[in-house]
């Protein structure tokens, strides 16, 4: 338990801190007044009064937020060089782009670290030993564990991963056998594969079957700084695009929202990960931090995605959207969010008692 809120509060707080510090310091760049940098929310646990900005730490580490002058549309402008609103569409489009930018910007650093350091991983075809155990599916309550060797697969003999994991697809919810080592003791047990759901080449849905692990390398090949730095962005790149992949399906209702995970599900899975060590557990906030980055540029008010909207409508008529449509447009971005966070937490919720 305690390594879990520590993992949490560690991995949430640095993603928060990089993505206001994205914002904070575009908007110091554009001479605009700064008055309060939060990591977290009220009740504050700790104030600093450093020059003009007020630093917190609030209680509540679910977000954060940089307090501009003049950028809050219930407060009167006074015109002042340095509030929000009287620099220019660009400067403020930047300010407000700056804090998921700063999160790629993060990931791209975490996984170059990640692959200079640690390298590429090599898996041995000529056998299966597990890594990472989803602890939501079905192979962890079968009682499969890292560092268990697999040997067969109904009855099969089998010993290559790709090969397990092409059968074990054509697995669609049913039941099957599964076998592996562990230590001197030979375990064998059944399961029920979960259903995977992707989008095909021709627009339709292929379901596949999926136990939820994955191997464990035996080796890792030093790539160098170049090679690192590819492999970086690869990396970063395909989280973006899952990211959006899985955006587009919650539109189009091709995805459920009951698959979302939210706060707790990031909690049980920071601990998770962050006892398979450090390496782990900075891949895992690369990954939330891309996502972090790519849900804030959604078009919705109270997101940076839906002020770049404002900024459009902006540019495109001349004007500044009105105080009073900026105000509705915030409140319902408001309702919007809080329920979608109550969903998401529901679902959290029901996942813990189901398993």
């Amino acid at each position: 338990m305690l390594m879990t809120i520590v993992s949490f509060v560690f991995v949430l707080g640095v993603l928060v801190f990089i993505h206001e510090l994205g914002h904070f310091l575009i908007a110091k760049r554009a001479g605009i007044f700064v008055e309060k940098f939060s990591i977290g929310f009220p009740p504050y646990m700790f104030k600093k009064q450093w020059g003009e900005t007020e630093y917190c730490i609030g209680m509540i580490p679910l977000g954060g937020f940089v307090k501009m002058a003049g950028e809050n549309p219930e407060e009167e402008s006074t015109g002042a060089e340095n509030e929000f609103m009287s620099k220019s569409v660009g400067a403020r489009a930047a300010v407000l782009f700056a804090g998921p930018f700063a999160n790629y910007a993060l990931a791209l650093v975490l996984f170059m670290g990640l692959a200079y350091f640690e390298g590429k991983p090599v898996f041995d075809e000529n056998q299966i030993v597990v890594g990472l155990v989803d602890e939501t599916k079905p192979a962890f309550a079968a009682g499969l564990q890292a560092e268990d060797r697999i040997i067969g697969l109904n009855g099969q003999s089998i010993q290559n991963f790709d090969v397990l994991r092409i059968e074990i697809s054509k697995i669609v919810n049913e039941e099957l056998s599964l076998q592996w080592v562990r230590g001197t003791d030979t375990i064998t047990n059944s399961m029920v594969t979960a259903i995977r759901e992707t989008k095909n080449q021709e627009g339709g849905i292929d379901t596949t079957g999926v136990i939820g692990f994955s191997p464990s390398p035996s080796s890792y090949e030093f790539l160098g700084f170049v090679g690192a730095v590819t492999k970086g962005f690869n990396d970063t790149n395909f989280w973006v695009t899952e990211t959006i992949g899985m955006v587009k399906k919650l539109i189009f209702a091709e995805q459920s929202v009951k698959e979302l995970g939210g706060p707790v599900a990031i909690a049980q899975m920071s601990g998770q990960v962050a006892e398979h060590g450090i390496a782990a557990l900075l891949a895992f906030m690369a990954v939330l931090s891309v996502n972090l980055g790519v849900m804030n540029l959604l078009p919705i008010p109270v997101l940076d995605g839906g002020h770049l909207l404002f900024l459009a409508v902006e540019k495109i008529k001349g004007s500044p959207v009105s105080v009073k449509g900026r105000m509705y447009a915030q409140q319902a971005g408001v309702f919007l969010l809080l329920g979608l966070i109550l969903v998401v937490t529901f679902n959290d919720i029901v996942k813990i008692f189901t398993n």
